[in-house]
């Protein structure tokens, strides 16, 4: 995947687990807190491809 495309995938999820943490369900907030993560470390990745290339 490209630079941009792991970017995108980074701010859905971390959008979709900031929604996620309002639930009143202990396990589905910690779903969403989980699922933020990952699109925080998605995001990075984006950044650290932009900067290498795409080739990594």
């Amino acid at each position: 995947m490209g630079e941009l495309t792991d970017k995108i995938k980074g701010n859905v999820n971390e959008a979709i687990g900031k929604v996620k943490q309002h639930s009143d369900d202990p396990e589905t907030h910690d779903e969403g807190t989980n699922q933020e993560a990952k699109g925080k470390a998605e995001q990075l990745k984006g950044k650290v491809k932009g900067m290498l290339g795409d080739d990594i």
